[in-house]
């Protein structure tokens, strides 16, 4: 039974929600006191000579973090800033000291960086933008400053990684699930209490797309009451491409208009995922959902072949690359990889500006 299935059966009961509460306040007591000791100095913070943005959440999973850490990285390449991704790397099998590169021309296992870190380089293939993985986040913005003469440093997933100075937080909130039932974990969802929402420079809205405009405006509400003044950017994740994993061939969106799928997801919001295959005109026929970061059997594979009914199946990035090295042989029909990309669909200049003066003068 995975985590979530037992803190639902825990939730159904009061022994269950009190056994949860009393460890939720545990747990915010901890938190709390970690931050008044960064707070105070008595930890100290990591500063690495370069700009550091981080781009994080208050709640666990599901706020879309990578397309937004695509977006930061991309535009500031774009516009001639020498920029590096730094990431923790979750579920990696490397030695935990140890940093991981990935650039341009460099093979490498997605076990040795983790599945996200691995997503992003395959994403930004061709630009340049190194991505270093290490647990210790100042170790590996030190060596993208010495190796790659980085001058901004995206900081990802690391909003509660407080031992990193940072000159730039980016909070996402998610407009589906916003505070995650407004309880700390374990009861809900929150990893710090709301008023860390204050440390944020700029909050964007992620999934503004699937709420009432009544909805978004109850939630800007409670961003201006909770951090008077933040930026607040409102953007949604939209499909961008289709990539045939079978022959590596990129395709348009059309191509499964007016069929049925398999959707296949081990991520944070899998019904987001699903929603976006649907607007593209997709049927989603079966759905097989699995805990976020799942590493995927060859077993696995083998029952969602004798279960498809020769069905395309359409994924993630994020899952393709956990898929065992026998998949070709599992999946013998269609396969694809629904790409998403970030669209800002309000403030996107001052979001543009505020990296802009944050990155100062460009390289010659």
């Amino acid at each position: 039974m995975t985590w979530a299935k037992r803190r639902e059966k825990l939730k159904a009961s009061a022994g269950g929600r009190a056994l949860l509460g009393a460890a939720s306040l545990a747990y915010g007591a901890g938190v709390m006191a970690r931050r008044g000791l960064y707070a105070s100095g008595v930890l100290s913070r990591s500063k690495v000579k370069a700009k550091v943005v981080c781009i994080g959440n208050l709640t666990t999973g599901g706020t879309g973090k990578t397309p937004a850490v695509l977006l930061a990285a991309e535009t500031l390449r774009k516009r001639g800033h020498e920029v590096a991704i730094i990431s923790r790397g979750y579920g990696r099998q490397a030695a935990r000291k140890e940093v991981s590169v990935l650039l341009d021309g460099r093979q490498s296992d997605w076990r040795e960086c983790g599945d996200e870190p691995w997503m992003i380089h395959q994403s930004l293939q061709g630009q340049g933008i190194p991505v270093l993985v290490c647990p210790d986040r100042a170790k590996a913005g030190e060596l993208a400053v010495e190796m790659y003469g980085s001058k901004v440093l995206i900081l990802d997933d690391g909003f509660q990684h407080l031992p990193l100075h940072r000159d730039l937080d980016v909070v996402l909130v998610n407009a589906r699930n916003p505070f995650g039932g407004r309880r700390l974990l374990p009861l809900g969802d929150l990893r710090e209490p709301l008023s860390a929402l204050r440390r944020a420079g700029m909050v964007v809205i992620t999934h503004a797309d699937r709420v009432t405009a009544a909805e978004l405006t109850r939630l800007r509400e409670d961003i201006e009451q909770l951090h008077p003044g933040v930026l607040v950017v409102e953007s949604a994740h939209k499909a961008d491409h289709l990539l045939d994993v079978q022959t590596e061939a990129k395709l348009p969106l059309t191509t499964l208009e007016k069929k049925a799928v398999v959707a296949l997801s081990g991520i944070g919001d899998p019904l987001s995922f699903e929603m976006n295959l649907e607007a593209l005109g997709i049927t989603v026929a079966q759905s097989w959902r699995y805990p976020d970061h799942h590493p995927y059997s060859s077993r696995e594979l083998q029952s969602i072949e004798d279960l498809r009914g020769g069905l395309p199946v359409v994924t993630t990035h994020k899952d393709f690359v956990r898929l065992p090295a026998d998949w070709r042989e599992k999946l013998k029909g269609e396969v694809y990889v629904l790409g998403i990309k970030l669209e800002l669909l309000k403030g996107r200049n001052a979001f543009i500006d505020t990296l802009e003066t944050l990155a100062g003068a460009r390289r010659k």
